[in-house]
């Protein structure tokens, strides 16, 4: 059963765009290799931190949504843990938009 997931990720500031882009890529491909079909990925650029990660007050916000049946993403997430350049990640499983109804008014 394949699920709709999205995963918000930040880099830190100082990468360059080159650096950011194989970032995304190393992700998009772990996800890929292991059977999730990415269907996109947002980048939303350089924002200040609600409050200061690691000594970091910026990060660069990252966002992929995409289509798994769940197995894809503790390999995603073990690599982001060991990597120094992603200083926060969070994975969530998304409801289908058909199974959200909207409540009666009484």
């Amino acid at each position: 059963m394949s699920n709709l997931y999205e995963t918000m990720y930040i880099l830190r500031p100082d990468l360059n765009d080159e650096a950011t882009d194989q970032t995304i890529e190393k992700y998009q491909t772990i996800l890929r290799d292991n059977g999730a079909e990415i269907l996109e990925t947002q980048h939303r650029g350089k924002r200040r931190l609600a409050y200061e990660i690691g000594k970091q007050r910026e990060g660069i916000y990252i966002q992929m949504n995409f289509t798994g049946d769940g197995s894809q993403i503790a390999l995603m997430e073990r690599a982001m843990r060991l990597s120094t350049d992603v200083i926060r990640f969070m994975t969530v499983k998304q409801e289908p938009q058909d199974a959200v109804e909207e409540p009666a008014e009484s």
